[in-house]
This record gives C-alpha cells, sequence and structure tokens, in this order.
C-alpha cells in the first residue's frame, strides 16, 4: 500500500516539473523589426462581393461570385486617388477578365494560393506600389449562364447554390478575416 502511495506521489512530482519546465523555457516567436512595423502599419480590408462575367469565343458563359479582402498598408491605403475598395474592384475586374486564372471548364490544374498571389501582384502594379500585404479569398464560386436563367425564370423551383471552385489540392476559398478586423469593418461603414 506504502509503494502504491510512493508512486502516486512520485507521478505528480514528475508532471508538476514537467509543466513548471516546459512553461518556464517556452518562448513565443521572434518577430524581427521589419515584420512587427509591417504589422502594425497593416488593416484589414472587408472587399465587396463581385460578379466577374466569364467570356468565352465572345460571348458570356457564366459569372464568377468572388468575395476578397485584403491586408493593406494603411498609410499607402490613405494617399491613394480613388478610394481603396473603389480602386480595388476596378483593378480586379481587370485582373480577372484580362487574364485566365481560373478555366471553368477544367479546374483540376486550379491553385488556390497562385490565385491569391496573381492577384496581390496585379493589385500591387495597378496600384502602383505594395499596397496589399495578402490576398483572403473569401468565397469564389461560379455559376453557369444556364443557371442564372434558370434562377430567374422559375420562381417555384428549388434554387441551387453556386457550386464553389475546388483547386488542385482539395482547398476552397473560405478564408476569413480576424475576429477584431470584422467588428472595425463593419463600425467604418
Amino acid at each position: 500500500m506504502l509503494k502504491l502511495v510512493f508512486t502516486g506521489v512520485w507521478i505528480c512530482a514528475v508532471s508538476l516539473g514537467s509543466v513548471y519546465f516546459s512553461i518556464q523555457h517556452a518562448s513565443a516567436p521572434v518577430e524581427t523589426d521589419a515584420e512587427q512595423q509591417r504589422r502594425a502599419s497593416q488593416e484589414y480590408v472587408s472587399g465587396e462581393l463581385i460578379t466577374v462575367p466569364v467570356i468565352t469565343d465572345g460571348a458570356v458563359q457564366g459569372y464568377f461570385l468572388t468575395k476578397l479582402s485584403f491586408s493593406v498598408d494603411k498609410a499607402k491605403a490613405r494617399a491613394l486617388d480613388v478610394p481603396l475598395k473603389q480602386s480595388v474592384t476596378n483593378a480586379l475586374y481587370d485582373i480577372l477578365v484580362g487574364q485566365k486564372l481560373i478555366n471553368v471548364a477544367d479546374t483540376s490544374n486550379f491553385d488556390l494560393a497562385n490565385f491569391k498571389t496573381a492577384v496581390k501582384d496585379g493589385l500591387n502594379k495597378q496600384l502602383r506600389g505594395e499596397v496589399i500585404f495578402e490576398v483572403l479569398v473569401e468565397q469564389l464560386e461560379y455559376l453557369s449562364k444556364a443557371d442564372v436563367a434558370r434562377i430567374a425564370n422559375a420562381a417555384n423551383e428549388k434554387q441551387r447554390r453556386p457550386v464553389p471552385i475546388v483547386d488542385k489540392n482539395g482547398q476552397t476559398a473560405h478564408d476569413q478575416l480576424p475576429e477584431s478586423e470584422k467588428r472595425a469593418a463593419a463600425a467604418g461603414q
């Protein structure tokens, strides 16, 4: 019986000691000064839901529904001649309509990470500077022309939801703004 009590005390002491030492020796990730400055100068901007037509052979084949949000440089965003949301929406139409970033017929080669990078680089090029740090894809879906016609003509028919676009790695776009940034964006509108 005494052996069992000593074993229990020994296990408790070892457990408490290991927790104590792990807390004492754990350290937060080290951020460089450049990373701290970038975080201090950035803010999240919630984008608008936009509809981009997919044009093939001179005719509209369907529509992309996309909602993108951005991590931006505060000072550079305020220095723009046109407000950021309007500038970004205009630039997105140029990027998404002008470039074939997504092949709707074959989405097996679609790469979400490359899409985000292409949009970020295109936006920064159009805004003439490193204004956008990160692109968050909250929604990226496709509606064919037939789906739009069916929805418009059939009030009693069960509506189908847009089809989420899945990239070659099986990921769908579902990025979200940090909770504190959502509240700040909602208060600013």
